[in-house]
């Protein structure tokens, strides 16, 4: 079936130094046509960026997920992401890869404990319009290596997802992004693709006046 929903991030780091930052993510999902609140996530990691071409993070998400009875279901996610980028004049072109590891309803399902593993490769083509604004397109691909609750679908790409949208920097430190993004699966027992408008804030804490030492 299809469904259309929102996705409203916000997202903070703060540079430890010029190589390590700690990262957060807050972000709330509605689904049916806009009408249900499909999830809440909460990300917390460590990045590491070595020059202006290569950054890695390790990340936790903790996922509330609301079931068909109103009732939350909560997954452990940990993702691993290494990033290339390189700048031609104005254009942009980064390759992302994740690896993930997840576990969901640990004590309520037989299969809980066992974790669900899946790699992902996002590429993305930016362009810088002006000083603030910076239109992207973007795809992503996911690669199921385990899932034991939907084995047929096991070392098989199966979900797709295009994306365009662009980024309006505020100020030095922080910036709002506005997306359209379309996920495809195929290669699986359900189908479901979703039409979903995202609303994004970044800001990095380093940056501001208060949390600036001098």
């Amino acid at each position: 079936y299809s469904d259309a929903g929102l996705w409203s991030t916000v997202s903070l780091d703060y540079a430890l130094n010029k190589r390590w930052a700690i990262v957060f993510a807050e972000e709330f999902r509605m689904r049916e046509n806009y009408s249900r609140v499909n999830l809440f996530y909460t990300n917390l990691g460590i990045e590491y960026t070595q020059g202006k071409h290569f950054k890695t993070s390790l990340v936790y998400r903790n996922i509330q997920r609301q079931n068909l009875e109103n009732t939350f279901m909560i997954r452990h996610r940990l993702m691993w992401d290494a990033t290339l980028r390189t700048k031609w004049k104005k254009l942009s072109f980064s390759y992302r890869h994740r690896l993930q590891v997840e576990y969901r309803a640990i004590h309520s399902i037989p299969t809980g404990k066992i974790p669900e593993w899946y790699s992902r490769s996002k590429f993305e083509l930016g362009y810088q319009y002006s000083k603030k604004i910076n239109p992207y397109a973007a795809v992503e691909l996911r690669y199921q290596i385990f899932d034991p609750r939907n084995m047929v679908s096991d070392h098989t790409w199966h979900r797709v997802r295009y994306q365009v949208g662009f980024d309006y920097r505020l100020n030095k430190f922080s910036k709002v992004g506005l997306y359209y993004l379309v996920q495809r699966v195929f290669n699986v027992s359900n189908y479901e693709h979703l039409y979903i408008t995202g609303v994004e804030y970044s800001a990095s804490l380093a940056d501001m006046k208060f949390f600036n030492k001098k």
